[in-house]
């Protein structure tokens, strides 16, 4: 791992010193990861493509504002996320409807409900039910369950207060739960 590490930090050093190699090889060894990353936010397997390509162009441009304090891949997978937050919601601005509008209407408390059973079932049937959630339910419980991000993070990525963030798991979750139920 530690050599891993390592060679990272070299080819980072390289492409800071404009290495079309080294660029190329940071790429191949992120591109499907950053793919998929984008392609479970925007949902269109060529503006997937697109949002990644563009991604990685930015964080080329941006790599000496890398301060190594996580990883590269973690923070490439921010830039991704945002990147493909912010195209989604230009193109489709009337499928992501705003969600302080959506969130204010109950308030910011919500109770927080885990209890997920999801026992015999598998995960594509899982992800099927998470894809056809509506847009920021979708959104917020890939963050979530497959990125990994905290409540804290999400709400941030998302543009969010806290409380807001909270009952919108909550809401993601319990349509999820609906859904699931309903199989």
């Amino acid at each position: 791992m530690e050599q891993t590490e390592t060679h990272i930090d070299n080819l980072i050093r390289l492409c800071k010193e404009n290495s079309r190699a080294a660029q190329f090889e940071l790429y191949n060894l992120y591109y499907k990861a950053m793919y998929n990353t984008a392609l479970r936010i925007v949902k269109d397997i060529h503006w997937a493509e697109d949002v990644m390509q563009e991604s990685f162009m930015k964080a080329f441009t941006k790599l000496d504002s890398f301060k190594g304090e996580v990883t590269f891949g973690a923070w490439l997978k921010r830039i991704v996320i945002n990147h493909s937050i912010d195209n989604y919601k230009k193109i489709n601005k009337n499928a992501v409807s705003s969600l302080d509008d959506v969130l204010y209407k109950v308030g910011d408390h919500a109770e927080e409900t885990d209890g997920f059973d999801f026992t015999g079932m598998k995960a594509q049937q899982i992800l099927n039910c998470i894809k056809s959630l509506k847009d920021n339910y979708r959104l917020v419980l890939t963050l979530l369950f497959v990125e990994g991000y905290d409540q804290e993070e999400i709400s941030e990525i998302m543009n969010i207060n806290a409380g807001n963030c909270r009952t919108l798991i909550s809401r993601a979750k319990d349509s999820l739960r609906q859904k699931i139920d309903s199989l």
